[in-house]
């Protein structure tokens, strides 16, 4: 048992981080690719339970499973990195909500099936072992595997993610739990095992034959790459692939460009080391530069955030600046980046006024006591939930605490022409509503990418081109790729003033993010007339644009808009989500209770006595509202679970490295929880335990509701990591309370211990199921973070709420 959780945590986690990268590092498919696992392990519980119950012979069928443990997953791999070609989609295309869903459910179900089966199965050697006739068993089954997928987080972060590839971690973590049931049914007979010869045998070849391939899977994972990147850009040539705990890194070359990917997603292109000038895949990079330092009058300090390696810092360079602190996430990306990057800007890097420090921007921003005159982020677009950190209201106010009295911040974002869309008119309000929630002065400029200029003090930035010219004459630059007259070109009056208009007016009305943008004056105001004007317009609805850490409405108008853009067929996959209303949650709570009461009545005049005379075995209200129970413990265990990890996401930026060990402190405490209920509960199938439970969750939603905003603000990222830890570990600890009570109460209603066993596990699932796809896909995105938290107390509350109602059987 412990072997299956090794192997499950480190199959879903290697199935996570390779389908994140073919979904463009895109967190909104963590709860999409989490449901799908789920959902097909509690399929194969429910398959794992009949076919235990009608042969009575789970070593056998362990057995004949084992071999397939470390060869599934591998073949798995292969699928998701020819995954893109399966579907009609163009180079650099999205994958809609709906590919998504479809592809994690097609690579999900082997290996989750399986998995799911063999817990029944070990479940029910276990209580052969112990000669048991209750659910004993089936409760310490469920701490070890716990326990085992604690040891696989643990592994995986810290040993494989740094050292093997996918295919090497699947294959060894299978092998080991091949192994385990090679070794248990070693002599025949033992542990109620009476295999064939041939079996056996069989099952020694395939360990054999896997640890043979074990020093070839390097070559296998290089061809699979490569068979990858032919779907992800076709007319490119991969030319090396580095592994890295922030993501894998691909070079690829077309011609004389190189293309830098991380996670899927470009990071940058350049000309290449050949280049003695900056070409046309540069020419973004020094527009960017030359526009933002001539914001200000004289930047001395300037901390450049992302950039570095398309050519911002090399022309920022150019500039009178004294110092340039230029933070880059991912050693290994600057140093694959390093040997195909022009010269210039290798040179850059090693100058004596830069200062290159690798470590997650947002969080050199929250802890440096440094001042800056510019703060300039050059990051893609907010097309994830890390990148989205930086266009938050809390960077903002971080960035202002940073700044100089006349500093200036400066950030970006792909748009076009005239804002058409309401998509990309609503990411663009958002992040002008939200930047001015901060700093007295913003000013947005540009059509097909549009800068927005934060100054600190009123009047510190200038939409006027000759005062731009002037600075940018008078610090005697001669940039090649940019000229004086791009400040005439991108200060056009106007579309300045058109674009302001649409900006500043959009997100003031209750369903502007649905109807779109005003078309706006024939005319629009002056720049100064807008701005003192403002003030008199109606106030801005935050809830729908101002873009924060635990309501991140930027990052969703972002995916939108790129939706709309390359996959205009299925825009409305995107689009319901913004008309979810959270009073809809309250027609599924009545729903359930009134069953829970309907069951109550029939079951009682069918029996023809008072519902509080009678036995509570076998009532369907009771077996209702315990199963009740189980799925909103596992729905409101994952909707915390997904809070969790998008703050942590929010604090540290780098939920792909640290995913393995969240979700093995999770399952740490859902072991302890399992064991202690196990132990130190004798009468478990008392349903005032059991809703106590529920009460429990309940309570500690709430409390993360309120707490998790506060940690997230906190300035030391030790305190706020330990914090986030230990709730991870009590929402596991809960969950693991929950599993032994509802089987024992289960047994009791049903009679039959491994279909008690296979249906309290499977509904758990299918609960964590719902959850993940509720909180990362419609309730995180739009409704917040915190939104996660309190849908758990609501869940729980209303499984509390259904065993109240059968409050008159105390015990089943």
């Amino acid at each position: 048992m412990l072997s299956l959780g090794v192997v499950g945590q480190i199959a879903q986690v290697v199935f996570l981080r390779e389908l994140l990268m073919v979904f463009h590092g895109n967190e909104l498919s963590f709860g999409i690719i989490l449901a799908a696992w789920m959902l097909w392990v509690g399929v194969g519980s429910g398959l794992g339970a009949v076919v235990i119950e009608r042969s009575g012979r789970p070593w056998l069928f362990l057995a004949l499973s084992a071999p397939a443990v470390p060869a599934l997953p591998a073949a798995v791999l292969v699928l998701v990195r020819v995954l893109r070609g399966i579907f009609a989609v163009q180079p650099g295309e999205y994958l809609s909500v709906l590919d998504m869903a479809l592809s994690s459910l097609v690579v999900m179900a082997p290996v989750g099936v399986l998995l799911g089966a063999q817990f029944v199965l070990l479940a029910r050697a276990w209580r052969e072992s112990d000669r048991g006739q209750d659910t004993s068993a089936a409760g310490k089954a469920y701490a070890a595997e716990a326990a085992g997928t604690l040891v696989g987080g643990l592994l995986f972060t810290f040993i494989l993610v740094r050292h093997f590839s996918s295919f090497h971690a699947a294959v060894l973590a299978g092998s080991l739990m091949l192994a385990a049931i090679l070794w248990q049914t070693r002599k025949q007979g033992a542990a109620g095992a009476d295999l064939p010869v041939w079996l056996r045998r069989a099952m020694v070849g395939v360990l054999v034959l896997c640890a043979g391939a074990f020093p070839f899977l390097g070559r296998l994972d290089a061809w699979a790459y490569e068979r990858q990147w032919r779907l992800f850009a076709p007319e490119y040539r991969l030319v090396e692939t580095r592994q890295s705990k922030h993501g894998a890194v691909a070079l690829l070359r077309l011609e004389d460009q190189y293309s830098l990917f991380q996670s899927g997603h470009l990071v940058f292109s350049t000309a290449g080391p050949e280049a003695t000038a900056p070409a046309l895949e540069e020419q973004e990079g020094v527009v960017f530069a030359h526009f933002a330092l001539v914001q200000h009058e004289n930047p001395r300090r300037v901390l450049l955030i992302g950039g570095g390696l398309r050519g911002t810092l090399r022309e920022a360079l150019r500039h009178p600046v004294e110092r340039i602190d230029y933070i880059e996430l991912d050693p290994v990306l600057t140093g694959t980046a390093r040997a195909y990057v022009p010269p210039a800007t290798v040179a850059s890097l090693e100058s004596p006024r830069v200062q290159l420090v690798h470590t997650d921007g947002r969080l050199f921003v929250k802890t440096t006591d440094r001042s800056y005159d510019m703060i300039i982020v050059d990051v893609p677009d907010p097309v994830t939930a890390a990148l989205n950190r930086y266009y938050t209201e809390e960077f903002f106010r971080e960035a202002s605490t940073r700044l100089a009295a006349d500093g200036v911040l400066v950030i970006g974002a792909v748009s076009t022409p005239d804002m058409r869309g309401s998509a990309v008119t609503n990411r663009n309000a958002a992040i002008y509503h939200t930047l001015r929630g901060v700093f007295p002065q913003v000013l947005p400029v540009g059509e097909r990418f549009l800068f927005f200029f934060a100054g600190k003090s009123p009047g510190q930035v200038s939409s006027e081109a000759p005062i731009l010219r002037s600075r940018y004459l008078e610090r005697g630059i001669d940039a090649p790729g940019f000229s004086p007259g791009f400040f005439d070109l991108l200060l056009e009056e106007g579309s300045l003033r058109r674009i302001n208009w649409i900006i500043r007016h959009h997100g003031r009305r209750r369903d502007a993010h649905l109807l779109g943008p005003d078309s706006g004056p024939l005319f629009p105001d002056s720049l100064i007339e807008q701005e003192r004007g403002e003030a008199d317009l109606p106030p801005v609805e935050r809830s729908r644009f101002v873009n924060s850490d635990f309501r991140p409405v930027g990052y969703y108008y972002s995916l939108l808009f790129w939706n709309v853009l390359s996959r205009g067929d299925h825009k409305e996959a995107f689009g319901w989500i913004m008309r979810v209303e959270p009073w809809w949650a309250a027609v599924a709570v009545a729903a359930c209770l009134a069953a829970v009461w309907a069951l109550r009545l029939v079951d009682s005049r069918r029996a023809g006595q008072p519902t509080s005379g009678r036995r509570a075995g076998g009532r369907a209200d009771v077996h209702f509202a315990v199963l009740v129970a189980v799925f909103t413990t596992g729905l409101s265990t994952m909707a915390l679970q997904i809070a969790l990890l998008f703050s942590f996401q929010s604090i540290y930026g780098f939920v792909y490295e640290m995913v393995g060990l969240i979700v093995a402190v999770f399952m740490g405490g859902l072991a302890l929880g399992a064991g202690l209920s196990h132990r130190l509960i004798r009468r478990k199938s008392d349903l005032r335990i059991l809703a106590a439970v529920q009460l429990l969750i309940v309570l500690f939603a709430v409390a993360l509701a309120v707490a998790l905003p506060r940690v997230a603000a906190l300035r030391f990222p030790g305190l706020a990591f330990a914090s986030i830890s230990t709730m991870t570990f009590a929402a596991g600890f809960l969950n693991g309370l929950d599993f032994p009570l509802a089987t024992a109460c289960c047994l009791v209603v049903t009679g039959r211990v491994e279909k008690a066993t296979g249906m309290v596990y499977g509904v758990e699932l299918f609960g964590a199921c719902a959850g993940a796809l509720l909180a990362s896909v419609v309730v995180a995105p739009v409704m917040g973070i915190t939104a996660c938290c309190l849908l758990a107390a609501v869940a729980n509350a209303t499984a509390f709420a259904g065993l109240w109602i059968c409050r008159d059987s105390r015990e089943v």
